[in-house]
């Protein structure tokens, strides 16, 4: 399929990155390295149920079975590119940190004021820094910040 149409089918799914659908969603995919897309579909950690969502001064963040959180858009204190490129891909956290990611690429670090909650594997943890892979890390950070 030609590029110029492919964009024009996601951007009509509401899968397009920073798309937003009928009902006021901004929908920003989590973006996944194409050997991980792999191993992780194997893993039942679907891309398509991966994403940054946010909805009436609402962000959701979900990465499939592994990875959920729910926070006020309020509480991003800060969004900025993180710069680097870690070589590990999933969740993994300590110490209210985590990084959530199917690639190195388009990282977004989300700074958390006061900190909020998330869920690993359905166990709550901390939250005052998020590190999401992002299709379109630009529109993220400007979808998160007033």
């Amino acid at each position: 399929m030609p590029a110029f149409l492919r964009g024009y089918v996601l951007a009509l799914a509401g899968a397009y990155p920073g798309a937003m659908n009928p009902t006021g969603t901004t929908r920003f995919p989590i973006r996944f390295d194409s050997w991980y897309r792999v191993l992780s579909s194997a893993l039942l950690l679907l891309p398509s149920d991966s994403f940054v969502e946010i909805e009436s001064g609402e962000v959701r963040v979900h990465m499939g079975w592994a990875f959920r959180a729910r926070f006020p858009r309020s509480a991003v204190a800060s969004a900025s590119d993180f710069g680097k490129k870690p070589l590990s891909r999933g969740v993994h956290g300590l110490a209210g940190r985590w990084l959530v990611n199917g690639s190195g690429e388009g990282i977004v670090r989300i700074a958390l004021e006061p900190r909020q909650r998330g869920y690993v594997m359905g166990f709550p943890v901390r939250l005052r820094e998020l590190f999401v892979s992002v299709e379109s890390p630009v529109d993220l950070r400007h979808a998160l910040l007033p």
